[in-house]
């Protein structure tokens, strides 16, 4: 980071194009739009930019106090998916005698242009603007000579008409960069796919990502890029297959199926009772948590491995192992704090496509779905070398049926037992016996007025679910309160043993 004296030659230098004052706090457009521009670092520097909050054009401080919310609201432009791909930046606080500054610190990025909101911004001396077509030229030629990963290196065995260029134009350009400026965009379709890292012109190809995203038969390429699921009846993967299918496509198609795959068959829910009036549906893992991990193991498994992304449902339990390990900064020691990304086109154009929305944040959104569904938090195994694992164990609350407080439970406890019997039973009782004890009288009541009543009329006097009124029934016979008499059709109710649960409501209140 700058120093302080360094600063203060900074507010009186020639070099405007690496600085930006304002005295302005508010104004997050004008901020990020600098950032952008310092990122892009037209001239080829190599300088970091600054943009410094509390300072006049001629260099005098403000006398600006810089709180930490201040500090936070900066900082939380690095991250916010505004700007992609992300910048390098660091915010500090320096403080001097006429007041303080905030000052953002942009590195020149290597995967240039950097855009806010899919417009590229650059600095042309002490201002910032709009680039042109030819300056965006300038920035992509750049960012190829500084392309390292997989994703961004030409496909060289791939032709233009490999790629579906309409579904590239739809899906992609026109979101990344806006309708009017796609539609008067004269160039040739591969240098409008070079501007966004999708082509190489120099070896007239398109790259491994513009494959990956809209390519036709992606698997000819790289022929691990397909999921694997497989369900089993038991808990290991020697145990009876139940399903199997095998997923593959651009990830324009492939996105999508796997939404449909965990809707229709991974994600299932069931209703539980919470007591006898009353019933939620519960699932066995939250949908999200579980396409969150799923979307992030598209996004950064590793495109050379042969090996599919494998996706395994057992009895208790989902497994998910990508090919490709912790990547970059991030380590054992430090995820999920730190992340890095293998594939940093793809990872910001499934952020165009609307399958990502922010960066490093899924873990603890997942962690958080996780915890209010009823499961056990997700086990991430970070220190296998060459792929990524994760388990998730299915809700307890879908397993154990609420852990047993059943509308039957309730109603045994309010049947057959004198009222101080029913003071001691759980919270869940307490709070749903008057209710019990009116519903059980007006069924007895009922049936002692026409023995033949249906337990569909006996739902609807009561307000419940036929499935509410038979599970009662059940255990008013359990307890010898009534019998049935003959078949269910054309039999009839008997009241063998009346019973008196006069209220006192005083007592459970």
């Amino acid at each position: 980071m700058i120093t302080k004296d360094e600063i203060q030659e900074l507010l009186h230098s020639t070099e405007t194009y690496r600085v930006e004052l304002t005295t302005s706090t508010g104004d997050m457009d004008k901020f990020q739009e600098a950032i952008c521009a310092f990122a892009n670092d037209l001239p080829n520097s190599r300088k970091n930019g600054y943009l410094i909050l509390g300072a006049y054009d001629n260099g005098e401080l403000s006398g600006l106090k810089v709180t930490d919310d201040l500090l936070k609201k900066i900082a939380a432009i690095r991250s916010n998916g505004n700007i992609l791909p992300i910048p390098v930046m660091s915010v500090d606080r320096f403080q001097f005698p006429e007041g303080d500054l905030l000052v953002a610190e942009v590195s020149p990025s290597d995967l240039p242009p950097v855009r806010y909101r899919g417009r590229t911004f650059i600095r042309i001396g002490p201002r910032r603007d709009i680039a042109t077509e030819a300056e965006e030229r300038i920035l992509a030629e750049r960012r190829m000579s500084f392309m390292a990963t997989f994703d961004t290196m030409p496909c060289l065995a791939a032709k233009l008409n490999d790629v579906n260029t309409d579904l590239l134009h739809t899906k992609y350009l026109i979101p990344l960069l806006g309708n009017e400026l796609v539609e008067s965009d004269t160039r040739p379709i591969e240098e409008q796919m070079a501007a966004v890292g999708m082509y190489d012109t120099e070896h007239q190809c398109p790259t491994y990502a513009a494959v990956v995203l809209f390519g036709y038969k992606p698997r000819r390429f790289m022929p691990g890029l397909y999921v694997q699921y497989v369900c089993f009846k038991g808990e290991d993967v020697t145990s009876e297959v139940e399903n199997e299918m095998q997923l593959e496509g651009n990830y324009c198609e492939l996105l999508p199926r796997i939404e449909s795959l965990l809707e229709l068959s991974v994600i299932k829910k069931k209703p539980v009772f919470v007591s006898i009036l009353r019933e939620e549906m519960v699932s066995n893992y939250p949908y999200l948590a579980i396409r969150e991990l799923l979307l992030n193991a598209c996004m950064h498994r590793d495109l050379q491995s042969n090996t599919p992304l494998r996706f395994y449902e057992f009895a208790s339990h989902l497994e998910i192992l990508n090919a490709g390990g912790l990547y970059g900064n991030a380590r054992p020691e430090n995820f999920p704090s730190v992340n890095d990304y293998r594939n940093p086109l793809v990872a910001s154009a499934m952020k165009t496509l609307g399958y990502v929305n922010m960066f490093n944040r899924g873990v603890g959104q997942v962690q958080t779905d996780l915890k209010e569904n009823g499961n056990q938090p997700a086990e991430f195994n970070v220190n296998l070398i060459t792929a990524f694992k994760v388990d998730v164990r299915v809700s307890q609350s879908y397993t154990n049926n609420n852990g047993g407080k059943d509308g039957g439970d309730i109603v045994e406890n309010v049947v057959g037992k004198d009222l101080n019997d029913v003071e001691k039973t759980s919270d869940v009782v307490e709070n749903v016996v008057e209710n019990i004890e009116n519903v059980v009288e007006n069924i007895l009541a009922s049936i002692s007025k026409n023995s033949t009543i249906s337990t569909k009329k006996l739902a609807a006097m009561c307000s419940l679910s036929e499935r509410q009124v038979q599970r009662i029934m059940t255990k008013l016979k359990e307890q010898c309160v009534i019998r049935r008499i003959g078949p269910d059709k054309g039999g009839h109710w008997e009241i063998i043993a009346p019973q008196s649960l006069e209220k006192d409501t005083q007592e459970y209140y």
